[in-house]
């Protein structure tokens, strides 16, 4: 009896999921929409059972908050400088500088929410923060809660706030909209996360707003106004229509369907902490960006044969020119009911 209860049960939770996702996939039907589970941690474990010596390789990077402030450093000594600098001059080192530098610490920011810079929670937050003053703009705290759901809950609708809304896929349609939509990205990246699934701010988000607000009162008050738009602007340039921003693009919009993780082998994985493998971030997100080659080299036979870039000013390009590219190019499946999000939500998310 009980367990015939529990057929039941089942049977009917897998009905209201079956339910919950005909009708998601009916009324967004532009998306690519997967009806399995995320295939990056099913792959990892198919690896390491192939592959165990990949397990060395997983920790920390103990490399990483030397070049964290090595670049908080160089930004600092760019602002001075830059003092009186002519306007083209100014706004030349803006992109190239400004925004090479301060994309490359959105970057260690995501190499800090996996733990992987420091020993412990706490330290690799710190070190986030660090990463994040030269941005101008709080969002280590928030990213790591939003990247961690994007990991485990990959394509999952309204979790995975990475996939753009349907709006966006209705409205940035034409290769001119989606030139305007590649300059906004940093607007939908902060903005989105607000608009599908908010979460209550933790005290990591306030000590977090409270670090930037007193950096850039600093840099006002040594520096003045100009120079904090140098760094603001910056951060702005470079997470829009900018050479290391074609890494939004690469990593997971669908160019080659049947496949959702595209990988880059490219020169600027340089400047990245390997962001570019990732297919082998996925797979081994334990694994810091400096081995995640290493992953590559131990394994081709998952990574070589598949399709990945070269070269990301190209994917840029053509998502941008090629018509049957666009926001909705993106896969989403439903693998939790409405209730469960509720849930995830009310508990304020995976991490707080």
């Amino acid at each position: 009896m009980g367990k015939g209860g529990c057929a039941v049960a089942k049977q009917d939770m897998v009905s209201v999921l079956e339910k919950e996702r005909e009708e998601k996939v009916q009324n967004q039907p532009k998306f690519y929409w997967a009806h399995d589970e995320e295939p990056h941690r099913r792959r990892k474990q198919e690896i390491l059972n192939k592959h165990p010596s990949l397990k060395k390789y997983m920790g920390i990077d103990t490399s990483t908050k030397f070049k964290v402030a090595f670049w908080v450093a160089f930004q600092l000594l760019s602002l001075h400088v830059l003092q009186g600098a002519p306007w083209y001059t100014w706004l030349f080192c803006c992109y190239t500088l400004s925004g090479s530098i301060n994309h490359m610490m959105t970057l260690a920011m995501h190499e800090l929410s996996h733990n992987l810079g420091a020993k412990g929670v706490t330290p690799n937050r710190f070190l986030a923060i660090l990463a994040n003053l030269p941005m101008g703009i709080p969002a280590a705290a928030s990213f790591k809660r939003y990247h961690m759901e994007h990991h485990k809950f990959q394509g999952e609708d309204v979790v995975d706030v990475d996939i753009p809304t349907e709006w966006e896929g209705w409205f940035f349609h034409s290769t001119p909209r989606k030139v305007l939509w590649c300059l906004l990205q940093p607007v939908f990246y902060s903005l989105r996360p607000l608009a599908i699934n908010p979460k209550e701010p933790t005290r990591w988000e306030f000590i977090n707003i409270a670090c930037i607000i007193a950096f850039d009162l600093s840099i006002v008050y040594v520096w003045g106004v100009r120079e904090l738009l140098y760094l603001v602007i910056g951060t702005l340039f470079g997470m829009g229509l900018h050479p290391v921003a074609g890494h939004f693009i690469a990593e997971h919009y669908v160019m080659h369907e049947g496949q959702e993780t595209f990988s880059y082998y490219g020169p600027l994985n340089w400047l990245t902490f390997n962001v570019g493998y990732h297919n082998e971030h996925h797979d081994f997100a334990n694994i810091s960006g400096k081995h995640l080659p290493d992953v590559r080299e131990i394994a081709p036979e998952y990574y070589d044969a598949i399709p990945h870039y070269h070269s990301w000013i190209k994917v840029i390009y053509d998502y941008i020119v090629d018509d049957g590219i666009s926001p909705y190019s993106r896969t989403k499946r439903v693998t939790m009911e409405t209730k469960e999000i509720d849930a995830l939500r009310a508990r304020g998310g995976l991490v707080k």
